[in-house]
């Protein structure tokens, strides 16, 4: 019998998240299955995943009701709700946590959307969400924009783990590897343990490649000089991305500064590949699983992506390979008239946009079922 590829993962060094949160995946036993025999080992979650969830589902229809009764607000409802799933979530992936030693088992929860802008506003949520959640193995989601990148740093230093999305770029991805060695160290500086304190990166894939491909295809459509080239770079310019992104991990992991760190039980801050899920039909169904395999790095898939890697998988560590290339193709895109600065740009400030959104859907959501 073929061993299940979603396992085979482990002897790569990466470990497998689901990008997936819902009442009856933990009530049905579904999540222990998963755990079990696919050895998912964490799971995250975001204001869409939320808004699918609630909106979608007749799991939360007796409690909205019940609390609805008492007199709660929406927004009481909503973060009930919510919290509740995480921390069943987190205890279900608890024994996981403390056999990985707090590499594993983690549930992710972003702070409000709309904070996003707002560093204050992101702090004081954090702060809140993290007392509220009381679970060591939970990641409160800290947008990494630049307003986002404060608090990362201060609430690394304060002992929150932290999982920093929304990246998209490698000079943020950079900047954000530089505000968790920050708070490391300043929270060493005080005498604090470092040991359990925990944070991923969560760095964007298949989006780059939507923004990107057609600017590429208008490039080749126009038959000029560089048709060539930009035919090319088609569909590459998201793993490329990923596995220069890698690179930088591996040297900023690896140097004199975390090393004075790493005898106190520092943790890496790891590479979580999210946005994994192809979104080009055209493409392979497990593109953006079966190139970004490699060690200390964690995939976070939707359950279709999930449920096809474990159908046709191929697993290989792959992530440091055609490196070189990678870099090349980043160097050449200026060639065919596209900046990924502004890619990676404008992709942030649409990705902070679809979050408030779904937000936004969630709570009219709720307040509908309210006022029935």
């Amino acid at each position: 019998m073929k061993e299940n590829p979603l396992v085979k993962l482990e002897t790569f060094g990466q470990s497998i998240w689901l990008d997936y949160i819902q009442r009856d995946l933990i009530v049905s036993g579904e999540l222990k299955r998963l755990i079990r025999e696919d050895k998912i080992k964490g799971i995250t979650s975001n204001p869409s995943i939320f808004e699918k969830a609630i909106s979608a589902c007749q799991d939360y229809d007796a409690d909205i009701q019940k609390m609805t009764h008492q007199g709660k607000n929406t927004g009481t409802i909503y973060e009930t709700l919510i919290i509740q799933d995480v921390q069943d979530a987190a205890d279900e992936f608890r024994a996981l946590y403390n056999a990985t030693e707090g590499t594993d088992g983690y549930v992710s929860l972003e702070v409000n959307p709309h904070l996003a802008r707002d560093t204050e506003g992101t702090l004081q949520e954090a702060r809140r969400l993290w007392a509220l959640l009381n679970r060591p193995n939970v990641l409160i989601k800290v947008p990494a924009t630049i307003e986002g990148l404060p608090v990362i740093k201060q609430l690394i230093s304060e002992g929150i783990n932290i999982n920093a999305t929304l990246l998209f770029s490698i000079p943020r991805y950079q900047a954000v590897a530089e505000a968790y060695l920050e708070g490391l160290e300043a929270r060493h500086d005080r005498r604090k343990s470092i040991n359990n304190v925990v944070s991923v990166a969560s760095f964007f894939i298949s989006r780059i490649d939507t923004l990107v491909d057609p600017m590429l295809e208008k490039c080749t459509a126009q038959g000029n000089g560089k048709a060539a080239l930009a035919k090319t770079l088609h569909g590459q310019i998201a793993v490329a991305s990923a596995k220069v992104a890698y690179q930088y991990y591996r040297e900023y992991f690896s140097n004199t500064r975390f090393q004075k760190l790493a005898p106190e039980g520092a943790h890496t801050q790891r590479l979580l590949w999210a946005s994994t899920g192809t979104k080009n039909p055209q493409y392979s169904d497990i593109k953006y699983v079966e190139a970004l395999i490699g060690h200390d790095t964690i995939n976070t898939l939707p359950v279709e992506t999930l449920n096809a890697y474990r159908n046709h998988g191929e697993p290989a560590d792959r992530i440091e390979q055609e490196t070189t290339g990678a870099r090349r193709m980043l160097e050449q895109l200026p060639e065919v008239g596209i900046c990924l600065d502004d890619v990676t740009r404008q992709l942030e400030n649409e990705g902070v946009a679809k979050f408030n959104q779904s937000f936004d859907q969630l709570i009219d959501s709720l307040r509908q079922a309210v006022y029935k």
